[in-house]
């Protein structure tokens, strides 16, 4: 009789459980049974494991085999489980110390040919391992970088199970030959945008990273980008084809500052997880961009999936943008899906198989046209909808949803004069993403000690009560309060713009522009406000 343990991590959604792999050898008939509530591919395993003990060169007992993933009551899923259940399995065969085991997380899928292979969620495996006290984590090879992340745990690479045989024993480590094309991980796990789901990871960018100067006049708009970046409020973009929406909604990114350790860890256990990290950066320190197209399911969009759901678009972009172009041609019940996440920042999910919570912190950028044909309001004889049709098509972007968006812009056509300008002397991202982080840095430091770092984070009540604006600043607001222009919520909301603008322009409290400028911007009415410390 023989037994040994080690520990591999079971995921569900982002977040890891520490797995109690076990190994039981007794006299009988030779079989071997996986228990613990595995799914079909951990199911499966157990060919993959003997094979690849064998072609290690280690000999398979020839005993009744039990392997034990305790807590039982965990759905486990996926591949990961297949190199701390051989090394299980050899600890108990006595060609490994058991006592060597005992306190090793491991984590990898196995080849027939013993060879050791990545998996998705490494970088959140090896946090829920550091989090239970784990302090030594093996993993493929080619996944320690992503492993290394985790701050005090030692990671441990290997190739092959011949390898970590080779290290547990203290014998000399064989070295295996480099298959073409083995250094560059699989493909579906190595942060290729998954075909046909039309989302992307990392921000738009890189060496050609789109800029606003590209961008000729839409002053409005441009300084609405600001005031979203700045204080991370919701867009909506409004106009025809061709005038500019898609570009203006690629040039946030380069907006917004780059992300903190704690928040690149979050996104990039989210991509690790969906398979979707950039090839050859572990660490994801842009804000994310993803634009699904607007075919995309509820599954697609919020998580989902067969079993244990997966991250969605909205969870893909957290924290950066997630823009949703030609937004009324959504299904209505998909674009109402992101409500819920809109006011908490993360989305859960219930299944059969379980219930799970996901990050979803995103900035969310809107696009449509005015109608199905996009030429309304340009003349009478352009537009051919019929008014049903345009309300139809208007009432796709429920009033619950867009009373969650803080700015709503008008984008018009650019003239002539603009489009044909050789200087347009507009600013660049850089310029204004410096204006952006002065502005988040005012705002963290007035929110110093609470849970709060940007201002459309900070409940409504919070603002009215701890954070006063000028006298009299409200007044135009009070009244769209009174006559129904304004719900409560737009009410907070308008305010969390105005004490951006405030930032923005460098003051200790919103004035009267301010709350009138945020007035406009979220109901397109004019009301006199200029603006102040935003580049046009």
């Amino acid at each position: 009789m023989g037994f040994a343990r080690t520990c591999s991590v079971a995921l569900v959604g982002v977040e890891g459980v520490v797995v109690e792999v076990q190994a039981d050898l007794e006299p009988g008939v030779a079989a071997f049974s996986l228990v613990g509530l595995p799914d079909k591919s951990l199911t499966e395993s157990r060919d993959r494991v003997r094979a690849a003990v064998v072609n290690s060169g280690a000999a398979w007992p020839s005993k009744k085999l039990t392997v034990g993933l305790s807590p039982a009551s965990v759905p486990k899923s996926g591949s990961g489980f297949d190199l701390a259940v051989a090394a299980a399995v050899l600890g108990a065969a006595e060609r490994i110390d058991p006592r060597v085991l005992a306190d090793i997380v491991m984590i990898g899928e196995l080849g027939l040919d013993g060879r050791v292979r990545p998996v998705r969620g490494i970088l959140p495996a090896v946090l829920a391992a550091a989090d239970a006290g784990y302090e030594q984590v093996v993993v493929p090879e080619c996944a320690v970088p992503e492993a290394s992340l985790v701050p005090g745990v030692s990671v441990l690479g290997v190739r092959s199970l011949r390898q970590l045989i080779a290290v547990l024993t203290e014998e000399p480590v064989p070295e295996e030959e480099t298959v073409p094309g083995e250094i560059r991980p699989d493909p579906f796990l190595a942060g290729l945008a998954l075909p046909g789901t039309g989302l992307g990871t990392g921000a738009v960018g890189g060496a050609h990273a789109p800029d606003l100067a590209d961008v000729a006049g839409q002053h409005l708009a441009r300084a609405a980008l600001e005031v979203a970046a700045a204080g991370r409020h919701h867009v909506f973009f409004k106009g025809p084809p061709g005038a500019g929406k898609t570009m203006l909604a690629e040039r946030l990114p380069g907006l917004l500052p780059v992300l903190g350790r704690g928040e690149s860890l979050e996104v990039t256990a989210v991509h690790s997880v969906a398979g979707m990290l950039p090839l050859g950066h572990p660490l994801v320190d842009k804000p994310p961009y993803c634009a699904p197209h607007h075919s995309a399911t509820m599954a697609s969009l919020v998580g989902g999936g067969n079993g244990l759901p997966r991250p969605g678009a909205v969870s893909l972009a957290h924290h950066g943008v997630l823009f949703l172009d030609e937004a009324a041609e959504f299904h209505s019940s998909v674009m109402d899906a992101l409500r819920q996440p809109l006011e908490s920042g993360h989305v859960v999910i219930a299944r059969a198989a379980g219930m799970l919570r996901m990050p979803a912190r995103f900035l969310m950028v809107l696009a449509a046209n005015p109608c199905p044909c996009g030429r309304h309001g340009r003349g009478e004889d352009i537009c051919e909808c019929r008014p049903s049709s345009i309300k139809r098509y208007r009432a796709r972007l429920s009033g619950p949803l867009m009373d969650r968006v803080d700015l709503r812009v008008t984008v018009e056509p650019v003239a002539k004069a603009e489009l044909l300008r050789l200087h347009t002397g507009a600013e660049t991202s850089a310029v204004v993403a410096d204006r952006v982080r002065l502005a988040r840095e005012r705002a963290a430091r007035r929110y110093e000690g609470l849970p709060w770092r940007t201002n459309s984070e900070v409940p409504g009540h919070e603002l009215r009560t701890r954070w006063h604006v000028q006298p009299g600043a409200l007044t135009k607001a009070e009244d769209d309060l009174d006559r129904g222009l304004l719900t409560a919520r737009g009410l907070d909301r308008v305010l969390r713009v105005a004490w951006t603008l405030a930032d923005l322009g460098g003051r200790d409290r919103p004035s009267a522009n301010d709350v009138n400028w945020a007035l406009e911007l979220r109901t397109g009415v004019r009301r006199g406000a200029t603006l102040e410390g935003i580049g046009r």
